[in-house]
C-alpha cells in the first residue's frame, strides 16, 4: 500500500481548493446562505438583510457568483429595473454543505458568558465538555 507524501502533492489540484476558489471572500458565503433560505431575492432585499457589505462589493459578488454559475440573475423590462436572484442546480448542489456548516455552527457556538467556565488547573467547560487551554 502506497503512502502520500506532502512534498509530492499540491493543493492546487485538488476539488478542495476548486471549491474555495468559487466561494472565497467575505460575503459570498452569505449570499449563497441567503439565496438559499429565501429562494428568490431581489438586490435591495439582500442589501438589507446582509447589511455591512456596500453596493459596489454586492454587486461584485453577484456578477463573480454568477459568472461561476451558482447564481441566475433575472432582469425583468420594466421601469423601475427589477432584478431577482437564486440559485442555479450547481449552486443549489452547495445546500448540502451549507446545512452542515449551519448544524456546525449551532452545535459548536458558545451561546453566553455563561457556557465557558474557568475549572482551573488550565481547563475549561462548554455545554458540560472539557477542554484544553494554552
Amino acid at each position: 500500500m502506497s503512502q502520500c507524501c506532502i512534498s509530492d502533492a499540491c493543493l492546487e489540484n485538488t476539488g478542495f481548493h476548486y471549491t474555495l476558489s468559487i466561494i472565497n471572500g467575505k460575503y459570498k458565503m452569505v449570499i449563497l446562505y441567503t439565496l438559499m433560505e429565501y429562494d428568490v431575492v431581489r438586490y435591495n432585499e439582500m442589501k438589507r438583510y446582509i447589511g455591512s457589505i456596500s453596493y459596489k462589493t454586492l454587486s461584485h459578488a453577484l456578477k463573480e457568483l454568477e459568472s461561476d454559475g451558482l447564481v441566475i440573475r433575472t432582469e425583468y423590462p420594466q421601469i423601475p429595473p427589477k432584478v431577482e436572484y437564486r440559485l442555479s442546480e450547481k449552486g443549489r448542489s452547495l445546500i448540502p454543505i451549507l446545512d452542515s456548516m449551519c448544524r456546525w455552527g449551532n452545535e459548536n457556538r458558545c451561546v453566553g458568558p455563561e457556557a465557558r467556565v474557568e475549572t482551573g488547573a488550565g481547563m475549561k467547560t462548554e455545554a458540560g465538555v472539557k477542554t484544553e487551554t494554552a
